[in-house]
């Protein structure tokens, strides 16, 4: 096996397995490590839900992670984040990159979190949404990782011990050579960490063939890919798995991202939706959400439809205000799992979800452990098929991802 990954997030991973699907590399994910031998492949991706730990509970579960991987025989670890650099000042990218380099024994790494297809890119050391900074962008008020410093040199050097360099897009233009021999001469005058520039899927590609021979590397999804791509393929082709997709779709969405309330807006004029108002819950309880899954249960019967705890910044806030931001947000994630479990449990088997943590808690509501990759619903969002336990289709998406009839489309599909 040539290539192993761990992930902060449950979105983020499918969409870098995704991407080494698309490259005809066989990929597996697991949601943590197995629980049995895992099929042949020549990726596994472990999906993690870290990105919101205390640091040192982040650093654990990489290390461990990355242990497991190397029982595999991978020959390059990657450290997979957000393109939007999810993380507060404290972490977690920053000690999870520290605790890897130490890991692998690698001298040095780069920081790479652009994603050219959907406008995240990184010029100068500062991370862009289109052509505004990353801080004059909605990101500015994510609830749980508000970003309001575009100087990713600056910002992860207020996570790392170690110190933290730019490898600036001039460099990156002129060529992989290049880029390798400047690396070079950052690890010997103690650099041990770069911030990479690339705007273009080009520089990606560049910065993928002078990191070959690096033991560890970080970034989103398009370096990662990337570098899986270049990698020997082992196996004959992509999983022969078939899959189904047919029967009623459970949407499930507790992202509070700009597109994803976009997309909502569009769904609800269409599918069956409910609102879960986190206020309602603390009100009234099991009831409220009996009343909720009684609803879900009985629109599955006859279709598709929509669950949603997606609110405007403003609303999350005024929410936040009145629970506390971890009381609110680890509420809304036990209801998705209790409303998934419940329908899984009337025989709902499609699960379209939005949102990393809304992902995670669904996943483990429903018990899965690996999945297997099919085509792309949108980009780095494939529809996926659980191999422990079989039977489940799921497409969980990244807050910022997917177009504006994205739940539209789920449906279609």
């Amino acid at each position: 096996m040539s290539f192993g990954a761990i992930a902060d997030d449950l979105t983020g991973a499918t969409d870098l397995a995704s991407r080494i699907n698309r490259a005809g590399r066989q990929v597996v994910l697991s949601f943590g490590l197995p629980r049995k031998k895992l099929p042949p492949a020549d990726a596994v991706v472990v999906a993690t839900k870290s990105r919101m730990l205390p640091p040192h509970e982040a650093c654990d579960i990489a290390l461990q992670s990355a242990r497991f991987l190397s029982e595999l025989g991978i020959a390059q670890l990657y450290f997979k984040y957000c393109s939007t650099f999810d993380s507060t000042e404290k972490g977690n990218i920053g000690p999870v990159i520290e605790t890897l380099l130490e890991c692998t024994g690698s001298a040095l790494t780069l920081a790479c979190p652009s994603y050219p297809a959907y406008a995240r890119t990184v010029y100068q050391g500062h991370l862009f949404v289109g052509d505004r900074l990353i801080s004059e962008s909605s990101m500015r008020n994510h609830p749980l990782t508000p970003m309001t410093d575009p100087d990713l040199v600056r910002f992860l050097g207020r996570q790392c011990r170690l110190p933290v360099g730019l490898l600036a897009l001039k460099d990156v233009d002129a060529g992989a050579a290049h880029v390798e021999a400047l690396m070079a001469q950052q690890a010997a005058a103690g650099r041990r960490v770069l911030i990479a520039d690339a705007v273009l899927d080009r520089h990606i590609d560049t910065l993928a063939e002078a990191c070959g021979g690096l033991g560890l590397v970080t970034g989103g999804a398009p370096l990662g890919g990337a570098l899986a791509a270049r990698g020997p393929a082992a196996m004959a082709g992509k999983c022969a798995i078939k899959m189904e997709r047919d029967g009623s779709a459970a949407l499930l969405s507790g992202s509070c991202s700009a597109m994803t309330l976009v997309q909502i807006g569009k769904a609800v004029n269409a599918i069956p939706s409910r609102l879960l108002d986190p206020l309602r819950l603390v009100e009234h309880g099991k009831q409220e959400l009996a009343a909720i899954l009684d609803w879900a249960i009985d629109k599955s019967r006859n279709g598709d439809f929509l669950i949603y705890s997606s609110a405007d910044p403003q609303a999350v806030n005024g929410v936040q205000s009145c629970l506390g931001r971890e009381a609110a947000g680890n509420l809304l994630e036990d209801a998705f799992a209790e409303i998934a479990a419940g329908l899984a449990g009337a025989g709902v088997r499609k699960f379209v979800v939005a949102g990393g943590e809304t992902s995670g808690a669904v996943v483990r509501a429903l018990g899965i452990q690996t999945l297997a990759f099919g085509e792309e619903l949108d980009p780095g969002v494939p529809w996926t098929y659980s191999l422990d336990p079989e039977g489940f289709t799921l497409a969980l998406k990244s807050g910022n991802f997917g177009g504006p009839d994205f739940f539209l489309r789920a449906v279609a599909n």
